[in-house]
């Protein structure tokens, strides 16, 4: 799929700031797992070059648990996880949805994934943190 333009986006306080390449649609991931649903977290993953963080890199924290891989980033000041790296595509980045500026002028394809069963559905998401083909 083609990439149709870059957004910007950031936390509430707008301390951290991103700038984020999608595609024409993209895919939310509404996640059940225990800290996705506890904290509302609706992201959409990309490759990591399509993600650059433009402000704020002194103004995050690193939350992990489990197995450690997947890097809960919150702003240190208002408390807001904008981005993280998914345990699911640490090659990548999963970027709250609803922490783009223009989030609702976005096409999204809304999808339910099962974090409660991580180990056996992980593998349906391996793939969006891979680079789009030309």
């Amino acid at each position: 799929m083609a990439i149709r333009s870059t957004w910007a986006g950031g936390c509430h306080c707008q301390a951290v700031r991103f700038d984020v390449d999608l595609p024409d649609q993209v895919d939310v991931e509404i996640c059940n797992c225990s800290i996705c649903a506890m904290s509302g977290n609706d992201h959409i993953i990309v490759p990591a070059a399509c993600f650059r963080l433009t402000a704020g890199a002194d103004m995050l924290t690193r939350y992990q648990f489990h197995t450690g891989t997947a890097q809960h980033l919150f702003c240190r000041k208002c408390g807001v996880k904008s981005f993280y790296i998914p345990r699911s595509n640490p090659d990548g980045y999963a970027v709250t949805w609803k922490c783009l500026d223009d989030a609702d002028a976005l096409d999204v394809h809304i999808e339910a994934f099962d974090g409660i069963n991580w180990e056996d559905n992980a593998a349906r998401l391996a793939s969006k943190s891979k680079e789009p083909e030309l």
